[in-house]
């Protein structure tokens, strides 16, 4: 059962519908969950397949894709299934964009994911201008999280999610929970149309700090889900401290609300770009090109 004091989506980070049926058994809910090509690649099925030498032709994959989600959507009708386009360096807006419509056509509640780049931005915001869902993921900076905000702006409040992604930046030293930090207290100025999905959770002290900031939604693995719905579902303690010996992210001021009243600079005009949001791009292309013939 949902505790009652818990305010934040729910979602889990897997590409396997198994994992999905035993955390809404634990848990009692699950409010979504989200995928890529890497934990596509990841999926049992698709595993024991490329074991066998056997790859899969473009159209299979893709076939593969949208039946893992159409199952996830079955198990979650009133949840939301983020599904990613490819992207790499040289994939242009229309081909991400083309990519997407037909991923937001297989289920009802998806959430197309696009990186945070010139070009996912563009096709981001087309997307929104259609009325398709969109996760803006891949996020590393408040700057990214600005340029999703200002490229977005029109959209309804549940259309667009941005997924900064905590773990990578743990990776190379740096705080990446002050990351959700900032971008929530850049946010709280905003019209909150944009929805802060915490990302690339690795620990269940990042799980519980996202709760505690007020994180819209936490993406987490199957085994930090378990670990939570094992333990009874706590909510993190009044005194509770993240403790971490990483280097701070400073704060920088961004106001929203002159972006809003367009008396700001355009998206194009923030700095978007950011070396782990292109490995990001290189892994996820990488994983889901080694599924295809």
């Amino acid at each position: 059962m949902r505790p009652s004091n818990l305010k934040t989506k729910i979602f889990l980070d897997s590409g396997d519908p198994k994992e999905t049926r035993e955390i809404i058994k634990l848990l009692g809910f699950l409010d979504g969950q989200t995928t890529n090509p890497t934990l596509i690649s990841k999926n049992p099925d698709a595993k024991k397949r490329i074991e066998q030498g056997h790859k899969f032709t473009k159209e299979e994959i893709f076939s593969f894709y949208k039946n893992v989600v159409s199952e996830l959507s079955t198990l979650m009708p009133q949840g939301s299934v983020s599904i990613e386009v490819y992207a790499d360096k040289s994939t242009l807006k229309e081909q991400m964009f083309k990519e997407g419509k037909e991923m937001f056509s297989w289920i009802k509640n998806s959430h197309i994911k696009y990186p945070i780049t010139k070009q996912g931005l563009l096709a981001a915001e087309k997307s929104v201008r259609e009325g398709m869902r969109v996760n803006m993921t891949l996020c590393f900076t408040k700057e990214q999280a600005a340029a999703v905000y200002a490229a977005t702006l029109g959209a309804k409040k549940g259309q667009v999610f941005v997924s900064p992604f905590v773990g990578r930046l743990d990776d190379r030293g740096e705080n990446g929970m002050d990351l959700i930090a900032n971008i929530i207290r850049v946010y709280r100025i905003g019209d909150h149309h944009v929805e802060v999905l915490t990302a690339s959770v690795r620990s269940i002290d990042h799980f519980f700090y996202a709760l505690k900031l007020g994180s819209d939604i936490i993406t987490a693995p199957f085994k930090i889900l378990k670990e939570w719905g094992q333990n009874g579902m706590p909510m993190p303690r009044e005194d509770f401290i993240y403790k971490t010996s990483l280097r701070p992210i400073p704060y920088q001021q961004i106001n929203l609300n002159r972006v809003r009243l367009g008396l700001n600079k355009p998206w194009q005009e923030y700095n978007i770009d950011h070396q782990l949001t292109d490995k990001g791009m290189e892994k996820f292309s990488k994983d889901w090109n080694s599924l295809v013939e």
